[in-house]
């Protein structure tokens, strides 16, 4: 997907139409000339369009799939303070996809981005804090950041927050804040994603007194998403 980032140096919108191709249905015989215009954007400085030929290059969009080099452009908008990329050179810190694979320096990247609102990173963090890879394990923070990804709706995050209130962990013990939590997940996913937090989530109710369900949907019903 195109994205521009927060803190990034990007015009507004390319000079080339091709550069947007990926918003358009039935285009991909274009995509070889969209990662043309990128490049010369890219190589001229423009965040936007170093993360857009990162993307092309991490799945092959125009370009051969080359994960060093879709690691090397998102390095180059990350440094200019692009959220997205910053995100995107984490995970590729994580995986070890183009980089030797570094925790501290996927932590180090989530971190930058989560603080400048990217749900994706902000859940990314979390999990750091909770496995205890690239930071020092810490539930509390891990909740945190699962927190404030939920508040704008990621699915992920409502579950992994919900999972946290049902165990006591880094929160204190919620029942009915995990299953709101989890209700949330739920409508927030499709596929095999919402099968599994549906599960999660009626497996949790029975194991709550009707009054509490109760208070948990109406909790869920009245939810609006927060930006960060």
């Amino acid at each position: 997907m195109v994205s521009q980032g927060r803190g990034a140096r990007t015009s507004p919108r390319s000079a080339q139409p091709w550069c947007f191709v990926r918003l358009r249905p039935g285009c991909s015989s274009e995509l070889p000339e969209a990662a043309k215009w990128y490049r010369k954007a890219a190589e001229q400085g423009q965040a936007g369009d170093q993360y857009n030929l990162g993307y092309a290059y991490s799945y092959g969009e125009g370009v051969p799939q080359d994960y060093a080099e879709a690691a090397g452009w998102y390095r180059k908008a990350a440094e200019q303070g692009h959220a997205a990329a910053q995100y995107k050179l984490g995970f590729a810190y994580r995986y070890g996809e183009g980089v030797p694979q570094d925790y501290a320096e996927a932590a180090k990247w989530y971190m930058e981005a989560a603080e400048q609102g990217d749900a994706s990173a902000q859940f990314a963090f979390g999990r750091a804090y909770y496995t205890g890879q690239g930071v020092p394990q810490d539930s509390a923070k891990a909740v945190k950041w699962y927190r404030k990804a939920a508040e704008q709706g990621r699915a992920d995050a409502q579950h992994a927050l919900g999972n946290a209130y049902y165990n006591g962990n880094g929160v204190p013990g919620d029942y009915v804040q995990a299953h709101a939590w989890m209700d949330l997940a739920v409508s927030s996913s499709t596929g095999d994603d919402q099968k599994r937090y549906a599960s999660r989530r009626d497996a949790l109710a029975a194991e709550m007194t009707p009054q509490q369900i109760a208070e948990a949907q109406r909790l869920a019903r009245e939810w609006e998403p927060k930006p960060s």
